[in-house]
């Protein structure tokens, strides 16, 4: 007879899942809100408000997003280690929240200092929630529970709703009302979220799960005070050096110099991606040859992984500025409100296509994973092939139809379903268990590195004027171009992988 699970369960129950997983779905939901919300207004806020003066505000503004986006990721390595070392799941989540929601808070107050201070909250306040929160749901279930794929779906389809009204309540403050009216309501997200955490540790739903580690780190003494009070004074003390990182935007150098456009925060994760490298490649060589095989992989789908993000990640900076100034939105949505349509897309397409591999799969059809992340960069490439071809449709004040904007993120939404879920879960399968951890690091840190993309093509494809209202024929030719060589090298990449898949396939062994 097969066995119970649930009876093994001692938390409540609902809807044939542990009650906590709905709590963390809706601190999820709103957390994913706050972020969403805040994304869909940064870069429109700073080129019309915080950088409105310059004449080089785009490339200012293109350099700081870059920053942001790179420094956000990193900081849940750290956040991560933290967690699992000394303070635990909850206390990390309660105290990424809090910083969070100050972050949002902050925003809403009109001046530039309060605006680094603002981001610098969000990245080390994200620090400590993100890796924390996704985790939780896992410990959630016994080992073996087969409830635990369907556990995780509900929770990333919280995600997405998030992601998906956040920039249409808060664009439409923003635009009706004032910037800081849509910042405050994304602090009101963040703020709900983290009353729904609460309220779960409250009602004990969580049972047992995500306490700190049984070593007692959380009240060991350095300096003369407890872990669990000296590491969040380290974290408010850490946010005016963030901040000092992200101001610092202006390059090191001149064109043609060592560091040329380069700024520190660029400086720094070149400097870590050598490392990284160097020591991949030092664990590479040290191991044998099933091993190396899959490590290889394991390092170029996160290589490719990057580049998809660095393009996917557009959407908050370079496209809703092509939004702002070459969309003809007709009164459907402003151009923030634009950041919901990639959610909207993954909400609508995710089951279908989650349907579609379990269809193959009981045809002995389905895929294999580098057949997959070829596909989703030719459907990236593709998505800004039509975002370059949408000139030719320009009417006499250079805006084209949203049609193409709403086609543009259906395409790149389902590159995304090819991919990232894949990735994920290959990156633990072609890993060795003794380094599986470190691997799983430098996943994460590829959504860092993909804002430095951002930045760069955010840097080419800057506009230099004082006017903010800028736009139709006079940017129109420099986007269109722009979306033309990032098509190229999706696809290109896409038709390499798909190309060296048999070798690639060899490679992974037994992993799918």
């Amino acid at each position: 007879m097969e066995k119970d699970l649930t009876t093994e369960f001692d938390e409540p129950m609902l809807f044939g899942h542990p009650k906590g997983l709905f709590y963390l779905f809706f601190a999820e939901l709103w957390e994913r809100f706050s972020f969403y919300g805040m994304r869909a207004l940064l870069t429109l806020y700073m080129v019309e408000v915080i950088f409105e003066a310059l004449s080089d505000r785009d490339y200012a503004t293109a350099a700081v997003y870059a920053s942001y986006g790179s420094l956000v990721y990193a900081s849940t390595v750290i956040g991560g280690r933290i967690s699992d070392k000394i303070l635990g799941m909850r206390n990390s989540i309660f105290l990424g929240g809090v910083l969070m929601s100050l972050g949002h808070f902050v925003l809403a107050v009109e001046n530039n200092v309060a605006f680094f201070l603002a981001l610098s909250l969000i990245i080390v306040g994200n620090g400590f929630f993100k890796p924390n929160i996704s985790t939780f749901v896992g410990t959630l279930y016994p080992d073996g529970d087969t409830r635990k794929d369907s556990g995780f779906t509900i929770f990333y389809m919280g995600i997405n709703i998030g992601g998906w009204v956040a920039p249409l309540l808060c664009g439409w403050l923003a635009v009706t009302y004032g910037w800081h009216y849509g910042f405050a309501l994304a602090g009101f997200g963040m703020l709900s979220g983290l009353i729904f955490f609460w309220s779960g540790i409250r009602n004990g739903v969580f049972g047992d799960k995500g306490l700190p580690p049984t070593s007692g780190e959380i009240d060991r003494k350095v300096l003369g005070i407890k872990n669990r009070y000296l590491i969040p004074l380290l974290s408010v003390l850490t946010v005016p050096v963030v901040a000092y990182l992200l101001s610092s935007y202006k390059p090191l150098g001149s064109e043609g110099t060592f560091f040329g456009d380069q700024d520190i925060v660029n400086v720094i994760f070149k400097i870590i991606g050598v490392g990284i490298l160097a020591y991949l490649a030092y664990i590479i060589f040290q191991s044998n040859k099933e091993e190396r095989g899959k490590l290889i992989v394991a390092v170029l789908i996160t290589v490719f992984m990057t580049i998809f993000w660095g393009f996917h990640e557009l959407s908050g900076s370079v496209i809703t500025l092509f939004a702002s100034r070459n969309i003809d939105l007709g009164g459907i949505m402003t151009a923030s409100q634009t950041n919901s349509l990639n959610s909207m897309w993954i909400i609508i397409l995710a089951i279908p296509i989650s349907l579609l591999w379990t269809f193959l799969s009981k045809k002995n059809l389905n895929p294999r994973t580098p057949f997959k992340f070829g596909m989703g960069l030719l459907f990236a490439g593709l998505s800004f092939y039509i975002l370059h071809i949408s000139k030719n449709s320009a009417n006499e004040a250079g805006l084209v139809p949203f049609a193409y904007l709403l086609l543009m993120y259906f395409l790149i939404s389902i590159g995304e379903l090819f991919m990232s879920p894949v990735g994920l879960s290959k990156i633990t399968d072609l890993s060795p268990k003794r380094i599986v951890a470190f691997m799983m690091g430098v996943w994460f840190l590829s959504s860092a590195f993909a804002f430095q993309v951002v930045g760069f093509i955010g840097k080419q494809l800057a506009i230099e004027s004082t006017d903010k209202n800028i736009g139709g024929f006079e940017t129109l030719g420099v986007y269109t171009d722009g979306f033309l060589l990032i098509a190229k090298y999706s696809l290109g990449a896409g038709i390499l992988i798909l190309i060296a898949s048999p070798f690639i396939k060899r490679l992974m062994g037994d992993v799918h």
